[in-house]
């Protein structure tokens, strides 16, 4: 037999310590009742849960309330913007800002729009 057998022998208490602390904080935990501990994992547990469906419902909701669908009044390109923001049009670059669900031209202050009307003309002959 290995005579020096005995003195090779070594234990690892540090593998002990971590199973000796866990049972202390069980023991600690199971004095003062468990029943709360697991009530309160199922309320996060349940909120985790329902919480993004609710968080998605309202988004939607908000979302369908404040997406505005509506063309541009210099080029007629269709569009979509939220509501209160400002945005340029993809097709023409016209700043424009939604208000009230409609787009309205963003112009500086005494700026006059004007529409202008085709006027044929047609010549009436001396007879």
């Amino acid at each position: 037999m290995n005579q020096n057998g005995f003195r090779n022998l070594q234990l690892n208490w540090s593998g002990l310590r971590f199973w000796l602390t866990l049972l202390l904080i069980i023991w600690v935990l199971s004095s003062i009742g468990l029943g709360w501990l697991v009530q309160f994992s199922f309320i996060v547990l349940g909120f985790l849960l329902i919480a993004p469906i609710v968080a998605f419902a309202v988004f939607r909701w908000w979302l369908k309330r404040n997406l505005v669908v509506d063309r541009c009044p210099v080029c007629g390109y269709e569009s979509a913007g939220i509501n209160g923001t400002q945005l340029r049009c993809p097709s023409c670059s016209e700043p424009l800002k939604i208000e009230n669900k409609k787009f309205h031209r963003l112009t500086p202050p005494g700026t006059v729009d004007v529409e202008a009307i085709d006027v044929t003309v047609k010549q009436l002959e001396d007879s």
